[in-house]
């Protein structure tokens, strides 16, 4: 196989983007098979738009019917799993949108039943791994540049939905439609790359607002705090009404510092020697300067690398990247089994909320699960009185 014909499950706003990058011939070994919606009105905007590319209502006969050989699926968070394995079963490679799922459980079943079909291709759209600053960040920290990390912090807070955002749909921003708020919606790559870059944590405490300052019932205000079991602790914030917004990453490590502005500016502080050696040896003398705010020069060595803002490419190379696995086996940059890690925090968040305590990784799924059909059921009544 030279090109994979690729189907798009669903054409909104990121489905329909996906369309056009295949369209015009931008995706490397990849061209556009087929597309599926649901909405009789997409169903004309492709008949105008793409008028030789097959059309379906059901994403079942674009499966089945020999025009693709690949699916992204573009449709709610709970039906990614299911699109997954589905497609999977009739020998079709599946790359899902984020996150992988709602609910650990279903993401599980979705990694089991690819893990049966090594042959082919699961992938996730995880297009922040393509982002050149956090490759780089990725190396820095696998490389030991600023040895063991000691805390994280990020407070990401660009997010910034008006209340006409969350109107627009019925299903937008509730437990049954789309199965969270900001965590499953906004966040889900700054978890990824979160536990991508440091790692997972082992235990979990969050303070989260449902409907804090939106009409919803789903989370708008998240803080946090991971324990990664070695001392070493991150706190994660995130919501969608800071209308000025933040987006600042710090890691510190025992040998250096790495700070990520606005997701497009890095500074990397090395120090000259261990921060615990620094501890041990250094003289009062030298402490004193440090405390004086002298030159810090002979202390740590700073870089900064500022990157530009290429929108969609990231997209772009997660798809050649997922194409070229399938036609000469190059590694994936975000192998679709990698999806469980990210819901698996956002799962530790919400249950953490819920119960009022810390939650340990790997979390109890059944539990989780049956939270979430309570918040559900709750949410099915309340809108069943107004």
């Amino acid at each position: 196989m030279k090109t994979v014909k690729m189907g798009i499950i669903g054409v909104g706003a990121q489905g329909g983007t996906y369309a056009e990058f295949l369209a015009e011939g931008k995706v490397k070994h990849m061209e556009l098979g087929a597309i599926c919606d649901i909405d009789p009105a997409k169903k004309e905007w492709a008949r105008e738009k793409y008028p030789d590319v097959p059309f379906y209502e059901n994403y079942i006969d674009m499966l089945e019917s020999g025009d693709v050989d690949a699916v992204v699926t573009c449709v709610p968070h709970y039906l990614h799993p299911e699109m997954g394995i589905e497609a999977l079963r009739r020998n079709i490679h599946a790359l899902v949108e984020k996150p992988a799922g709602v609910y650990t459980k279903q993401v599980r079943e979705l990694n089991e039943f690819a893990a049966s079909k090594p042959e082919l291709t699961f992938g996730i759209m995880f297009n922040q791994r393509a982002n050149p600053l956090y490759r780089q960040l990725k190396e820095w920290i696998d490389g030991g540049e600023i040895g063991e990390i000691r805390r994280t912090n990020w407070i990401i807070t660009t997010w910034w939905r008006p209340q006409g955002y969350y109107d627009q749909s019925a299903w937008r921003a509730t437990w049954n439609g789309e199965g969270g708020g900001v965590l499953v919606n906004q966040a889900p790559h700054q978890i990824d790359l979160m536990q991508w870059i440091c790692g997972m944590p082992q235990k979990v405490y969050s303070n989260v607002k449902y409907g804090f300052q939106r009409k919803i019932t789903v989370e708008d205000e998240v803080t946090a705090l991971f324990d990664y079991g070695n001392g070493a602790t991150g706190v994660f914030v995130t919501c969608t009404h800071d209308v000025m917004g933040t987006d600042r990453l710090e890691i510190l490590g025992d040998k250096g510092k790495i700070v990520v502005d606005d997701s497009k500016k890095v500074t990397i502080k090395r120090l000259k020697q261990p921060e615990d050696e620094m501890s041990r040896t250094m003289g009062w003398a030298d402490v004193l300067k440090i405390f004086m705010g002298a030159d810090m020069s002979d202390v740590y060595d700073e870089e900064t690398i500022e990157f530009g803002s290429v929108w969609g490419g990231q997209h772009i190379a997660v798809m050649e990247n997922f194409a070229a696995n399938i036609v000469d086996g190059t590694p994936l940059l975000a192998p679709g089994s990698d999806g469980i890690k990210g819901v698996s925090l956002a799962n530790a968040i919400h249950l953490s909320s819920w119960l009022g305590r810390e939650v340990e990784l790997p979390l109890d799924e059944e539990q989780f699960l049956a939270e979430l059909n309570g918040k559900i059921e709750a949410e099915k009544q309340e809108t069943a009185t107004l």
